[in-house]
């Protein structure tokens, strides 16, 4: 678990704002056509921990070809642009991927050049939170993140009409997260349209673990 200090963001009702993240990254082929979707439930909820729980906020995007582990990152990434853009104060990710988990908690080293600048920037913004934590949730129970992640990939219209009305239920306009990009063309390691490997910087986190 991480911590920052700063001013306290609030929700509408002026509490700050905790969110559940359920975050998910899919290749068909490895490497081969990616994407990867995301859900931010209000922790404030009931249901915060169900995994069908209401979302305030999701993400569903194509990536183009890629490996499962970088639409993984991507997806994570652009969950964490999102609640920062709504304000949270507080962020719980509850993630299927063992390895991004072990690596945000500084057990295992990112070895992989393809990981390392969409790491740091997962970095950049959980620093900016008051508090975050990092667990590794049973693929099962990551079903809604799964199914946008999918959806991107079959129907991109129909995800991008999705994620729109989510936020449109609760009084926004869809964000940059929320709105798929045109894929980009096999070759590069950030997701098309938008480049989510950060300033370019490299680095490693904890000792020991396998590659990333």
């Amino acid at each position: 678990m991480g911590s920052a200090s700063g001013p306290v963001p609030a929700d509408a009702g002026g509490r700050p704002l905790r969110l559940v993240i359920r975050t998910d990254g899919a290749a068909r082929g490895n490497p081969g056509p990616a994407s990867c979707g995301a859900v931010l439930i209000d922790a404030a909820r009931s249901d915060a921990h169900d995994p069908d729980g209401e979302p305030l906020a999701a993400v569903s995007r194509a990536l183009g070809v890629r490996t499962n582990n970088v639409a993984e990152y991507a997806g994570l990434v652009l969950a964490l642009r999102e609640a920062r853009r709504l304000g949270a104060d507080e962020v719980e990710l509850l993630l299927d991927s063992k390895l991004i988990v072990e690596q945000l908690n500084g057990r295992w080293r990112v070895k992989d050049a393809k990981l390392k600048g969409l790491f740091i920037e997962a970095q950049r913004h959980l620093a900016t939170f008051r508090r975050w934590s990092a667990a590794h949730e049973p693929r099962a129970r990551n079903r809604a993140a799964d199914a946008l992640a999918n959806l991107a990939l079959d129907d991109p219209a129909a995800a991008e009409s999705l994620v729109a009305d989510i936020a449109r239920r609760h009084g926004r306009e869809p964000g940059v997260g929320e709105r798929p990009a045109s894929p980009a063309g096999p070759g590069g390691d950030s997701p098309g349209g938008d480049s989510l490997a950060g300033d370019g910087a490299e680095g490693a986190a904890g000792p020991g673990g396998p590659r990333g």
